[in-house]
């Protein structure tokens, strides 16, 4: 049997929830770590040990990692190289207790995106999940098929149910942040800082204008519009109706 525990029931969520899978095997902090994350909005699952954890990720359909140093069966670095052999992109933050700094370098060599050391605050494990959520991720795919919209990253080619959307190259990058993130809120700080690349967030409105050119090609009059305005939070690319 795995020791696989689902602790939010997906149906409760909304789909735009960040989809977090757990590998920890103290039950106790998995459990706390699972209660305060799901108060935060995201859907968590949970497994207690490294094989558990390797076939529950392999299978995809997860946003980002959480994997303990330390498991049973597997061991949590280990579980981490197989991941990304395999091809999978997955951000993963490695909680430990060892806090030595060629700890911390082992982790991110086997393929972490972070590293986080117990004892720790519930606030900075949040902050750090949303970051990694934020950083934009590199994968091998050439081809992006979202609903209607069929991105060729080589070609550099749009196509919304076979019409060419003509874009210019700040368009482009932004059509493929909201592609590769579809029926989530995307703030107006999440792109400046991952298609701008700011390090700091200026008072301007240089993201409604480039959504709005955005808007005026992919949703041309007499279809259905995708790209949306979400009152008092940012943009979305909904594609779920």
């Amino acid at each position: 049997m795995t020791a696989v525990a689902i602790v939010i029931v997906p149906d409760m969520l909304p789909a735009s929830s960040p989809r977090l899978l757990l590998i920890e095997d103290d039950g106790k902090l998995a459990q706390d770590i699972a209660e305060e994350l799901a108060a935060r909005g995201f859907a968590v699952s949970m497994a207690e040990t490294g094989p558990d954890g390797l076939d529950r990720a392999g299978g995809g359909g997860f946003d980002v990692l959480v994997v303990d140093r330390l498991l049973p069966g597997l061991d949590g670095l280990a579980l981490i190289e197989q991941l990304r052999r395999q091809g999978n992109r997955t951000p993963v933050l490695v909680l430990s207790a060892l806090s030595a700094v060629d700890d911390r370098v082992s982790g991110l060599k086997a393929g972490g995106d972070d590293y986080l050391t117990k004892p720790f605050a519930m606030a900075e494990l949040a902050a750090r999940l949303e970051a990694l959520l934020r950083r934009p991720i590199e994968t091998r795919e050439s081809v992006l098929h979202v609903g209607p919209l069929v991105m060729d990253l080589i070609e550099r080619t749009v196509l919304r149910d076979g019409r060419p959307v003509e874009l210019l190259p700040r368009e482009f990058r932004l059509l493929e942040y909201l592609l590769r993130r579809p029926d989530r809120v995307l703030t107006r700080d999440m792109l400046l800082e991952d298609v701008w690349r700011y390090r700091f967030i200026p008072q301007t409105n240089l993201v409604d204008v480039h959504i709005g050119k955005l808007r005026r090609k992919v949703d041309a009059p007499g279809e259905t519009p995708l790209i949306h305005s979400i009152r008092g939070a940012g943009f979305m690319l909904r594609i779920g109706g």
